[in-house]
């Protein structure tokens, strides 16, 4: 009886526009359709549910159906439930809308590092995340080839919540990118989701931040889980999945730029006088210190045999003097490979500034 009394506010006048059909076999008039759709609106906006609202409005139907009604008035209670339920999906239509767009603006401002961190602590909790914790960040896919509406998303987030549950996980897109926010102690959750959104975007390399502590620590991964995707694509590594913590080294290696050039230079200058240039020798290191010195897999990913392999390896101890098969020449030489791919060496005007 109460939930009955409380839906009779969403019911005003509509015994009133029965009886008006009723007595004339007139359709509603455009107030009339507009006040169902402005109650309907206000039923959605108060959690009501349309399927007891509709229950409510035949129940009033039925107890004032007058006894010489004919067909017609079938029409007036057709018309005036449709126009209650057409407001009350427009009332739900715009609350949803508003919620992504609290959310994108929510994600927009966790991941720029530009908000207040005390506010965006505070909205955290209506999305699922707590940020007084440590979170670390995945990140997945190329720029601009995935959005929230898209079917990429909603399979991995439906595995990732399937296996974990929310756990208070967050996975959404930012420029494009798949991106999983987790609690920073979780590391199989971002596994998971790694190894989901490599196979669903079709083989893009997956980054993982490490775990950061505060509100800070979430835009702090995600943007060491973006580092090491440009990192990645600058020096040619096709890791699947890459984690920030692996590539520690490389920041290192660049943050005196003039050493390195001059490594660079000084190591690998003499492959230039190489008849084809210096580009399929240094090929040849960059392979063969992928493969972990291991001649004949680095023979395989060139598509040669390992004597041809042997053949180049032995052309560049006698161009530089120094052996890669040798451990102790080994160390300066695929630090002078590092160097050449973060410097895009010899492609870059770095060749020209060291002579």
């Amino acid at each position: 009886m109460e939930e009955r009394q409380g839906l009779d506010a969403y019911m005003d006048g509509y015994t009133r526009i029965l009886a008006g059909a009723a007595a004339s076999g007139r359709r509603l008039t455009r107030d009339e359709l507009r006040s169902r759709r402005e109650l309907g609106e206000q039923a959605a906006e108060a959690g009501h549910s349309l399927r007891a609202l509709v229950v409510r409005h035949l129940a009033a139907t039925r107890e004032a159906w007058p006894p010489t009604a004919d067909g017609s008035l079938l029409h007036a209670v057709e018309q005036a439930i449709d126009a209650f339920a057409e407001g009350y999906e427009r009332a739900q239509r715009l609350a949803v809308r508003q919620e992504e767009a609290a959310r994108r603006e929510f994600i927009d401002d966790l991941l720029s590092g530009r908000s207040d961190l005390g506010r965006l602590a505070a909205r955290s909790e209506r999305f699922g995340l707590r940020l007084s914790g440590s979170h670390a960040v995945a990140v997945a896919g190329d720029p601009a080839a995935y959005d929230e509406t898209g079917f990429v998303l909603r399979r991995v987030e439906q595995d990732v919540f399937a296996r974990f549950g929310d756990r208070h996980i967050l996975i959404t897109t930012k420029d494009g990118r798949l991106v999983c926010i987790a609690p920073g102690n979780q590391d199989e959750i971002l596994s998971f989701f790694a190894a989901r959104a490599h196979a669903a975007t079709k083989g893009s390399q997956v980054a993982v931040g490490r775990s950061h502590a505060g509100p800070g620590g979430v835009v702090h991964s995600y943007e060491e889980a973006l580092n090491a995707l440009d990192l990645a694509e600058r020096i040619h590594l096709h890791t699947p999945v890459l984690r920030a913590r692996d590539l520690l080294v490389f920041p290192v290696l660049t943050r005196d730029r003039a050493a390195m050039t001059d490594l660079v230079h000084t190591v690998l200058s003499p492959l230039q006088a190489a008849r084809s240039g210096p580009g399929p020798l240094l090929d040849t290191l960059s392979a063969y210190f992928d493969a972990g010195c291991v001649a004949a897999e680095a023979a395989r990913q060139l598509g040669l045999s390992v004597r041809a392999l042997t053949y180049r390896l032995a052309r560049i101890h006698r161009l530089t003097g120094s052996d890669p098969t040798d451990p102790i020449h080994r160390y300066t030489l695929q630090t002078a490979v590092i160097g050449a791919r973060l410097l895009d060496w010899p492609g870059s005007d770095l060749q020209r500034g060291g002579t």
